[in-house]
């Protein structure tokens, strides 16, 4: 795991000791000392191999703000406030779009099977989207500059968009040129003359199903209007006193159904302005002497569906009665005499009901509800009795439990996922409605990638997914819950076990996993290291086997650090005593001894009672930090576990401890400083002593979401202020990148809290409130850990088992590790674990260690593959004979002894190569001078391998390996917020991924091959289907002249009658649709001769189809020109006075 300190005087020192035994390097630029050359390794990585771009966007759109559906496409859109738009298709088929100007979502409005939708945005524009491309494009822009647009409505098949606006007037868009009819619908003119208040913003508008020439225009204020489109006047005018939300047609066209502000319903009769036919209070306490009903809150929004074969449904969210204090938002369905109320997790955002027609003229059939919740999205079934909800099949429960961490593993072993698939199964609830997902349009893309790729989650509650991510697409397979070991705290009086932090004390913070033998082990926020395996047999275990760890950091001497030093290290530390070691012997210089002080207690409390594990991951073993003399454990910064040796070691700011988890035992439990031994090249001051408890983790709870910072002021933090002489600014940027800094091992989000601002200096108060927090700061961490098989000395001639440490000073130390053989003997004889006296030096915390053969081949640390573990007693006898400790799967177990390694590190500001056993440093790269490495990996990528970071200035880079050549250096996005420092991660084969919000993952890639290949493993949205055929009229209907009225929308809208709207009132802006979108715009998006085209297209008739649009687009384009120089010709010796 990544933490960090800054200190400008020891990174000085670090850098100073590190150049020492080699010329310095210019920036940017790697070295090869002269002198000892190393073998040439031919590099196969070249820049044009890599490429970097955004693939795909999981999880729930955050802050969602608009919902719409199309019933004949069958796809689902999601507006949000930050102006992302998501389009959901058949489980599989999703995609992100983003309108730059990052205005919320008020609207959205699909042209039904037409592969287009409009969006409406807080800013006053409306976008046209073309929905025929894999990525969906904008194709034009209309801007209102004068207005501010309120509500949209698009009748169906129709290419005329009724505009309200918050003045009340009403403007109509032309969707295939996106400009304005000059036909305006003034408010002044809908309402009475006599009326002397302005009837308020439009909030609804839709035509009657029966006539589209007359326009329902509801207004905030309560009044109604049916307007005359033909004669350009007001029919009928309904008014009710209090504000209305939403407004419903019976598809007859004769009733009308509002929805209003004090919680009731009016039902009103077309011909009938004067009063309502019938009003509703559905949540209101009826009185008994015939007053009116208590008034509820507000029924935000209703929706009016009718049946061929019964009741109509009324379905609304809202309007539940005051009284209910504490009660859930609630979404009521009325069908006849019955009333359901279905109370929902979250605030409802917007609801839309499915129906099996297009048309709105026609039985509406409704058979689910849409319902968007603020944090999730839910389908109810309307068809079955009590209204069960669909099994969702999205990937939205990402943020359940806020991400607190996560890892990603491309490539990983085939059988893996069908593992983790089959234990995940067990855990699916019940009472789904039993029918398939009804939102399945579009096509899935072709998957050219086929290799196994998992993403692990940890979450503030505990928990730990395991997520398929194979194909761009994602599902989860695996849900594992830590806190089950734990005894919970009943009330608040008996919470000893959140010590460190007030909430979330079983929090994720670092998951170590090895794919191969499946070994997890996570640290968690409580200074406890659990170790899984997994079995697929439940078992029960009576006691939970635990280990209690006392991690101490003491400093007597000042002057001297070197003659106080601890017992020999090369004795072997530990046995086969399940006792925890004690800290070698030196004085305590804090007042532990004195009464009252809480001493070698763990923060939590793990069961005493029997465990039922079911199959999946089974707890192996608990290790918890214990409190040291009125101290609480410092959170644990780094974690490995190895299970070929039968290993686990965790760090942090006081020191290092080490476990055999397969004999119970702590072999190693070192402060750092003893670590060094006699070579410890810093001065070290004294500890002060502790006057108060301070919370340990300092700026936990300050840091705990830093998310989105305002846009203004999200600066990179090298970037500088506006201002660059700004102290107060830059100070200000300094504690924010101190946060990240910290973040990557502290900062833990405890909800989806509102944001924190970056100008908040909280955070640098707090880590500067008492001698205690800065003590902790300056002390150097435990960074990074790697197990390998490798020299561990100068004189080595094979390489041996040992364990590579990293330190926030930019240390790395060697500690060889002595097994005993396999079988038997594993679990009788100790593990003997002695520091080597190997130490290197970089610049900057070290991040990753990893090493590579003498041909520059990766050398994956050794494992034991997985077997099932709890199996009878005979088998496992004759297991335990076979079963030999496999030392590595590597080439590199046959070495010769001419055979060299490479170790390659990677700090937060340097990259080396060393040549092993010699150490000389063979190649070195200094990453960045100014801003610092948030996240480095080595990845194999095309046959190779690579070193992947990523920069708290937003850089991402990558250099090839071993000979660091830098072959990649792209500014991808600023570190905004604590989020993405602290999930960052790559893997194998050029993936990426950070959490882009609370809610969602983004992926991305850094290869090119996945980037040429992305258009074909995207999905489509759009597919093309025939539209229903529209309800039959009737014989007598025609007859009389009943049925449908049409309406000649182009006659009343077009130029030639209602004239060119005022130039002023709004902008036309081309969108960027690119070739594709000219393409759309061609064969126009809506309109007979699209429908008569996609006709053809079905018949494969694709070529002569594109041919024939060329030619219409040359011929328009020429008559244009002939129109111009005819024009031209017309006014040119005309005055400016005689136009």
């Amino acid at each position: 795991m990544r933490k960090f300190n800054i200190r400008k005087v020891l990174d000085g020192l670090t850098a100073g000791s590190a150049s020492a035994s080699q010329q310095p390097t210019p920036p940017a630029q790697q070295q090869h000392p002269s002198g000892n050359r190393e073998p040439e390794i031919q590099e196969t990585l070249q820049s044009e191999h890599f490429q970097l771009c955004k693939t795909v966007r999981h999880g729930f759109p955050y802050q969602p703000s608009a919902l719409a559906f199309d019933p004949v496409q069958k796809i689902l859109a999601v507006g949000t406030q930050t102006g992302a738009l998501r389009l959901f298709g058949r489980p599989g088929v999703e995609c992100y779009c983003q309108h730059d100007s990052g205005a919320a979502v008020i609207q959205l409005q699909f042209l039904i099977n037409e592969g287009a939708l409009v969006s409406a945005l807080a800013d006053d524009t409306l976008h046209l989207w073309n929905l025929r491309q894999k990525r969906p494009a904008i194709l034009h822009s209309l801007k209102f500059c004068r207005e501010r647009v309120t509500f949209c409505h698009l009748p169906f098949q129709s290419k005329w968009l009724y505009v309200g606006t918050e003045r009340g007037n009403i403007h109509i868009v032309n969707v295939e040129s996106f400009t304005l009819s000059g036909y305006v619908i003034m408010w002044n003119k809908a309402i009475e003359l006599s009326s002397k208040s302005h009837p308020g913003p439009v909030v609804h508008i839709s035509d009657n199903p029966m006539d589209e020439g007359k326009l329902l225009i509801g207004f905030e204020s309560g009044t109604v209007v049916l307007w005359d489109l033909k004669s350009k006047k007001a029919d009928y005018r309904y008014t009710y006193d209090e504000a209305i939300h939403s407004v419903a047609w019976h598809h007859e066209g004769k009733q009308f159904i509002c929805s209003h502000s004090d919680g009731t319903l009016t039902i009103w009769n077309v011909r009938s302005p004067t009063k309502p036919v019938q009003t509703i209070t559905p949540h209101g306490k009826q009185l008994k002497d015939g007053k009116k009903p208590e008034p509820c809150k507000p029924i935000l929004k209703v929706e009016f569906k009718t049946t061929r074969s019964g009741e109509p449904f009324i379905i609304l969210s809202g309007g539940l009665s005051y009284d209910t204090v504490g009660r859930r938002p609630c979404l009521t369905v009325m069908h006849g005499k019955s009333t359901a109320v279905l109370e929902m997790d979250y605030s409802i955002v917007d609801f839309l009901t499915l129906c099996e027609t297009p048309y709105p003229n026609d039985f509406q059939e409704p058979y689910a509800v849409v319902v968007l919740l603020e944090k999730d999205l839910v389908l109810i079934d309307l068809a079955q009795n009590g209204y069960p909800i669909f099994e969702n099949p999205y990937p939205l429960s990402i943020h359940e439990s806020p991400v607190t961490c996560c890892e990603y593993f491309a490539d990983c072993p085939v059988d893996l996922i069908p593992a983790l698939y089959s234990v995940g199964a067990r855990q699916k609830r019940q009472g789904y409605s039993k029918k398939e997902w009804p939102i399945n349009g579009g096509n899935w893309g072709l998957g050219a990638q086929s290799y196994p790729e998992i993403i692990i989650t940890g979450h503030a509650d505990g928990s730990v997914k395991f997520w398929d991510a194979s194909a761009i697409t994602l599902q989860v397979l695996y849900k594992l819950k830590t806190s089950k070991v734990f005894e919970k705290s009943r009330n608040k009086e008996d919470k000893p076990s959140t010590d460190i932090v007030d909430e979330d004390p079983y929090a994720i913070q670092i998951i170590s996993w090895c794919p191969e033998s499946r070994m997890l082990c996570i640290a968690g926020v409580s200074a406890h290291v659990i170790i899984y395996r997994f079995s697929k047999q439940e078992v029960i275990t009576e006691v939970i086997p635990m280990l209690e760890v006392r991690l101490l950091y003491e400093i007597n001497d000042v002057e001297t650090p070197e003659s106080e030093q601890p017992p020999p290290l090369s004795t072997p530390v530990g046995g086969s005593n399940p006792q925890p070691i004690p800290p070698q012997s030196h004085p305590s210089t804090s007042s532990s001894s004195s009464d009252g002080l809480r001493d070698n207690v763990p923060c939590l409390k793990v069961k005493n009672s029997p465990l039922k594990q079911s199959p999946g991951y089974q707890t192996e073993l608990v290790i918890q930090l214990v409190w040291v003399g009125g101290e609480p454990p410092q959170q644990i910064t780094s974690l490995a576990v190895n299970s070929s040796y039968g290993l686990v070691v965790f760090g942090n700011c006081n020191g290092i401890a080490m476990v055999d988890y397969l004999q119970k035992t702590v072999l190693l439990n070192l402060g750092t400083i003893e670590l060094y031994g006699s070579n410890d090249p810093y001065r070290r001051e004294p500890r002060s002593p502790r006057k108060s408890r301070q919370p340990s983790g300092a700026g936990l709870c300050d840091i705990s979401e830093g998310t989105v910072v305002p846009e203004d002021r999200c600066k990179s933090p090298t970037s500088g202020s506006s201002s660059p002489h700004n102290s107060d600014d830059e100070q200000k940027m300094n504690n924010f990148i101190e946060k990240a800094k910290m973040s990557r091992k502290l900062s833990l989000p405890t909800d989806l809290k509102p944001d924190l601002d970056v100008k908040d200096n909280s955070f640098s108060r707090s880590r500067s409130s008492s001698v205690t927090s800065i003590d902790k700061e300056s002390r150097e961490a435990i960074s990074a850990l790697h197990f390998c098989e490798t020299y561990t000395r100068k004189a080595d001639s094979s390489p041996c088992p040992c364990l590579w440490v990293g330190t926030t000073l930019g240390t790395v130390l060697v500690i060889a590790l002595n097994l005993p053989p396999g079988g038997e003997q594993r679990l009788l004889q100790p593990v003997i674990v002695s520091p080597s006296g190997t130490i290197l030096r970089l610049k900057g915390a070290v991040l990753r260690m990893a090493f590579l053969d003498a041909t520059g081949c990766l050398i994956p640390p050794a494992y034991e593959p997985w077997k099932e573990h709890n199996v009878p007693e005979e088998k496992d006898e004759k297991e335990k004979l076979k079963k030999r400790r496999p030392v590595s799967v590597s080439p590199s177990s046959s070495q010769e002894m001419s055979e060299n390694q490479y170790a390659v590190i990677c700090s937060e500001k340097q990259a080396k190569v060393i040549s092993l056993p010699t150490q000389n440093c063979a190649y070195k790269q200094n990453i960045t001078e100014t801003s610092f490495v948030l996240r480095g990996d080595i990845v194999s990528l095309s046959n190779s391998i690579c070193l992947a970071c990523f920069c708290a200035n937003g850089h991402i880079m990558t250099f090839s390996l071993p000979s660091l050549r830098p072959l990649l250096d792209v500014y991808y996005l600023p570190l905004t917020n604590m989020r993405i420092a602290r999930t960052f991660c790559f893997t194998n084969n050029g993936q990426a991924l950070y959490l882009v919000s609370p809610t969602e993952i983004q992926r991305l890639t850094y290869s090119q091959e996945t980037c040429e290949n992305l258009q074909e493993m995207l999905g489509e949205l759009f597919t093309p289907v025939e539209t229903p055929e529209a309800p039959n009229r009737g014989f007598f209907k025609g007859l009389f002249g009943g049925g449908a009225q049409s309406l000649d929308r182009e006659e009343l809208f077009g130029e030639s009658s209602s004239g060119k709207a005022s130039r002023s009132l709004a902008q036309h802006i081309p969108g960027p649709g690119g070739i594709e979108g000219v393409k759309g715009a061609a064969s126009g998006v809506v309109g007979e001769l699209a429908r008569a085209r996609l006709a053809l297209d079905e018949r494969g008739q694709k070529l002569s189809d594109l041919e024939e649009r060329t030619a219409a687009m040359l011929s328009s384009a020429d008559s244009f020109s002939k129109h111009a120089h005819e024009m031209m010709l017309k006014y040119k010796d005309k005055k400016w006075y005689q136009f």
